[in-house]
């Protein structure tokens, strides 16, 4: 089951929002107010784990070094 992050929403100027993390199954609907206190709260969206296969390495970026040539993706020259 993912973990998301949640944050409460501040009522009052000057409060702080305080993160917190919860075990959830995807299917669950995203909680409304904080499990223990009732304060409104949001999931906050954040970032994922990337991962980099050989395959993804090998498409690299190549140049051909030639006549200064610039760099451009798909492993291909420009400028040669």
């Amino acid at each position: 089951m993912p973990i998301y992050v949640y944050e409460t929403i501040p009522q009052k100027p000057r409060q702080k929002a305080r993160r917190f993390e919860l075990k959830q199954s995807i299917k669950d609907a995203a909680l409304k107010k904080h499990p223990e206190t009732g304060e409104p709260v949001r999931r906050v969206i954040t970032g994922g784990a990337g991962v980099i296969t050989s395959k993804a390495r090998s498409s690299s970026k190549k140049c051909c070094g030639r006549h200064g040539s610039k760099c451009c993706g798909g492993g291909g020259c420009c400028s040669c």
